[in-house]
């Protein structure tokens, strides 16, 4: 911090302090200040620190404090209002709407205060001739606030009714307030469309459209407008992140989550914002915060999540449970508080609705990671209640009836047989069909279990199955590594069960379910070649499958089993054409396969084989294909597809859709991944893969502040080693040019600095050197010159090593203007010099020839642009303080580089028509400025013909058309013809 020796350094360091986060740190500096104002003896200095404080006070968790400077400015204007420049006197009357809020804030001011301190106001402002248009908006709080409808209601139309003058709030935040009111009175449309300029962004002030898209949440849930929910949440929870002030509409995000069932994302902003739930300095935006509070632990004791432990006030560690009730009564306590002090029910009333809200949505993925997932337990199926006990006969006919129709439920149901028939004596075929599932559900561990239902069906008389269940067994073996093992097995099963058959003492099912069992365990033997493909092993599964297909293809009628068997058989072949590298084959086996699946009514068996399908599609350039394919496998997945695999297809077809352009559908795919990842526990692995896509996506739509919002949520879980580090870079190269659209500039350079220092290692360093090159712009613009030069002479020796003499030329140039900044004879030469540089760079490259037309046609257009901006930065460099010949002679030097750059742009024709109008623009204004109008004019009207014609559609035409004739206009005037 500066000492602050006069009220030029004073004015330095309140604008500094403006410039800080909102804060205790920020009031305590302002309080300081004032302090040094009242040294200074001069009256304005301590009535600006006044004012600061004041400022500082309203933005900040302690807007309690703003009545006491306020009591000493209104004082001091009072006594001597001649000490207010007009300036100040502006904003003293600015601030009574400030003190009118404020009062209404606090439950201890009396509510007569408030209505005396309203007319004090509209009697004060009357006296200044301001329009009446403040006041009746502040009548509108006040009556709003306390619940006084019909008064609300007239204050309202007054409000608007009168006219805008200098003491109106911006359009932007009368707006909101406006679109406030609309949705409280349950008007959601007409909220929405007073809210809608603020929302797109065509009025804008330091707090809006912050509150508007807060505000804009429920009302858009209410309409099922939940795509842009969505967006607005992401979009403004970004902006009042790091803003103290904005508790209330904070709470709005918080509320936002519980009600959409991201109810972890909520978990989550109560953590990031500790003081809120105990700064008291503004009771009632405490009041909105505890409020949904108490919403969001409501929700989570519903869920059965009530000893999940959560953020609440400091001391003490909290679960859901306990700071539900907690949090409840300190918003009635403060509510009460309003009400006595209101002499209404209103604001408990309010309260009590808020914290009784349902969900308006059951589930709406956002794309951001959830650190701390938050699902409900999975409810039991509902059981019919009965008055004795199941019927265990009943259990096992649908037990089979699912099992033989191959249903998804059949292992549930023949697991709910077994509860039944516990102290029941059971026949062996009973018995067997109960373990043979059990096994089935215990996966690698189910080998035992196969084996010991092997021995029932033996007892039970059933031979063939007795093989099929030895079959499966072996099979589980293969699964778990022993491959030898399990081939030998099941060639003696194989031959059993075919003399078996040829006696006709097993069924075509059995003996297909023991052949099977063989073909998958030999093309396990052969997927085990890896990238050697062992021909005898290929050959022998490839002999296995068409046996198989052999016995049971066209004998499937009404057996789905069979016809099962025969659609397997053809995804195996499939496998096998992949595996000798025929993959139009391949995916033509594959499509038949899924087809087989679907048409016996077994649509969950096509997905594994619709998904392999759209890879290869992709792969061969079918990009229809897969596209069909991955909704098929979507929509045929339906209810039985487990979590990570619905966000793996989702994922794909997300992949296949951008593609293709139609960003908007490849979005909403993109969400629906990275929500079922983090369903799946898969949220580091695949969802952070999902949310590197969708940012990707939000990003092409220009979606700047959510791309960030999604992009910033993967980063902490994208590595090298799971994800590969080009989409580490990737994404912070996204980010970065996402924190660049939104002024972030400082930040934007983090992130590509961070991308360009990974990408440094690659052999390939055109990444490097544009990352290098972005990063240096973003330094540029975060207003450090320093940096940028150094990371601009980073990627120009990049640039050169790569032989990009576009590259290059354009650092140097970036170089120059930042050299320029310098504002002294060493700068002013170093810019010179670096022009001089690029000048050359892109000379010696045309002079060593350039076989490709259209590359020398670039660098041609390269070094035109490259005199046009000598030029330019000659001019500005010309000093003011300068004498007459020196500035002379620096606008000859740029009229003489604008002129360099005509030349060379005239032989490119109509491809460089608008550069070289530019140029001869700029040399008509330096000619005038050179005293020479007949020239200045010449150009101009070079400028008009070379646009003669156009059309009005042609809006660069038509700007250089309207510079020419003001230019013949100027010139006119300084004499030429």
């Amino acid at each position: 911090m500066s000492e602050i020796t006069d009220f030029d350094s004073l004015r330095q360091e309140m604008a500094e302090n403006s410039e800080r986060p909102e804060g205790p740190a920020r009031n305590a500096r302002a309080e300081q200040l004032l302090a040094e104002a009242e040294k200074l003896g001069i009256p304005l200095a301590v009535i600006e620190a006044l004012g600061h404080q004041l400022k500082v006070y309203n933005y900040s968790s302690e807007k309690d404090k703003m009545f006491v400077p306020f009591a000493r400015l209104l004082r001091m204007w009072d006594e001597r209002p001649e000490d207010f420049d007009e300036y100040e006197t502006h904003s003293l009357h600015w601030v009574f709407k400030w003190m009118s809020s404020g009062m209404l804030d606090q439950p201890h001011v009396p509510l007569a205060s408030v209505e005396k301190w309203l007319g004090e106001m509209e009697h004060r402002y009357r006296l200044a001739g301001h329009s009446e248009r403040a006041v009746r908006g502040a009548e509108f709080s006040v009556a709003a606030h306390i619940g006084d409808i019909p008064r609300a209601e007239r204050a309202f139309e007054a409000w608007l009714a009168a006219d805008r003058d200098s003491m109106a709030d911006c359009h932007a935040c009368e707006l909101q307030g406006q679109g406030w009111w609309q949705a409280e009175r349950g008007r959601d449309e007409a909220a929405l469309e007073l809210l809608r300029p603020v929302l797109e962004g065509e009025f804008t002030c330091a707090h809006e459209p912050h509150t508007a898209l807060a505000s804009s949440l429920t009302p858009l849930l209410r309409l099922g407008r939940t795509d842009e929910a969505r967006a607005n949440h992401l979009r403004g929870f970004r902006l009042v992140r790091s803003m103290e002030s904005m508790r209330g509409a904070y709470a709005d995000h918080v509320e936002f989550c519980a009600l959409t069932g991201n109810e972890a994302r909520g978990l989550e902003l109560l953590a990031e914002r500790p003081a809120y739930f105990t700064d008291a300095g503004q009771p009632r935006s405490r009041l909105d915060f505890l409020s949904v509070v108490a919403l969001l632990m409501d929700r989570l004791v519903e869920l059965g999540l009530g000893e999940r432990q959560v953020p609440g006030p400091p001391g003490r560690t909290w679960t859901a449970r306990e700071l539900a009730p907690h949090a409840r009564a300190e918003v009635l306590a403060l509510a009460a508080r309003f009400d006595e002090r209101n002499g209404t029910t209103y604001v408990s009333e309010r309260a009590r609705t808020r914290m009784g809200q349902r969900p308006l949505v059951e589930r709406l993925p956002l794309g951001v990671r959830a650190a701390r997932p938050v699902s409900a337990p999975v409810a039991p199926a509902p059981v019919a209640e009965t008055a004795s006990e199941p019927d265990l006969s009943a259990l096992l006919t649908e037990a089979r009836r699912l099992s033989d129709a191959l249903q998804p439920n059949a292992v549930p149901a023949w697991a709910a047989v077994s509860r039944a028939a516990e102290g029941v004596e059971l026949d062996a075929r009973d018995r067997a069909e109960i373990v043979d599932h059990e096994a089935m559900d215990r996966g690698p561990e189910g080998a035992e279990l196969f084996e010991r239902a092997a021995e029932l069906y033996a007892e039970a008389g059933d031979p063939g199955e007795a093989l099929a269940a030895h079959a499966r067994a072996a099979y589980i073996r293969a699964l778990s590594g022993h491959v030898a093992e399990a081939v030998a097995v099941v060639t003696d099963l194989y031959d059993e069960v075919l003399a078996l058959y040829a006696d006709e003492a097993t069924g075509v099912r059995q003996t297909a379910s023991v052949l099977i069992g063989r073909a998958r365990i030999l093309m396990r033997r052969a997927h085990e070649t890896g990238e050697g493909v062992d021909e005898t092993i290929l050959g022998a599964a490839d002999a296995a499958v068409r046996e198989l297909l052999a016995l049971v293809d066209g004998r499937g009628g009404g057996d789905v089993r069979l016809a099962s068997r025969t659609a397997e058989a053809l995804a195996m072949l499939a496998e096998l054409a992949v595996q000798h590298g025929e993959l139009e084959a391949a995916a033509d086996l594959f499509g038949r396969a899924s087809e087989g699946f679907v048409t016996a009514g077994l649509p969950w068996f096509a997905v594994e084989y619709e998904a392999r399908l759209a890879g290869l599609a992709h792969h061969l350039g079918d990009v229809p294909e897969a596209e069909r394919a991955l909704r098929a496998a979507l929509e045929h997945g339906g209810p039985h597809l487990e979590a990570v695999g619905r966000a793996q297809l989702h994922l794909q077809l997300g992949e296949v859709l951008g593609g293709l352009g139609q960003l908007q559908e490849a979005g909403e795919h993109a969400l629906e991944a990275a929500h079922w990842a983090d369903e799946a526990g898969e949220g580091p692995t695949l969802g952070a893969l999902a949310r590197h896509q969708l940012g990707g996506f939000l990003l092409r739509r220009q979606r700047w502040a959510e791309a960030a919002e999604v992009l910033e949520s993967a980063l902490p879980d994208l590595n090298a080693e799971t994800h590969g580090d080009g989409a580490v870079v990737q994404t912070q190269w996204w980010l970065g040019d996402c924190l660049s659209e939104l002024g972030e500039h400082r930040a934007a350079a983090e992130r590509r600095l961070q991308a360009a220092e990974i990408a440094r290692h690659w052999p390939e360093q055109q990444d490097h050197a544009t990352l290098a090159h972005l990063a240096a712009e973003s330094l540029g613009n975060a207003g450090l010159p320093a940096e940028a030069d150094q990371a601009y002479a980073r990627a120009g020796d990049l640039w050169q090593s790569l032989g990009n003499v576009h590259g290059l030329v354009r650092s140097l140039r970036a170089r120059a203007w930042l050299a320029l900044r310098v504002e002294d004879e060493d700068g002013t030469d170093a810019a010179r010099e670096f022009m001089a540089d690029a000048v050359r760079a892109c000379e010696t490259a045309l002079g060593d020839g350039v076989d490709d037309d259209t590359a020398r046609l670039r660098l041609v257009a390269e070094l035109g642009h490259t005199h046009r901006q000598f030029g330019d930065l000659l001019a500005r460099s010309a000093a003011e303080d300068a004498d007459d010949e020196a500035i002379r002679a620096t606008l000859e030097g740029a009229l003489a580089q604008v002129t360099e750059a005509i030349a060379v742009f005239v032989p490119l024709g109509d491809g460089a028509l608008d550069s070289r109008t530019g140029a001869e623009l700029a040399a008509g204004w330096l000619e005038s400025d050179l005293s020479r109008p007949a020239r200045a004019a010449a150009r101009a009207r070079s400028v008009l013909s070379a646009y003669d014609g156009a059309t009005e559609e042609d809006t660069t035409a038509q700007a250089r058309r309207a510079e020419a004739q003001q230019m013949l206009e100027v010139v006119q005037e300084q004499g030429a013809d």
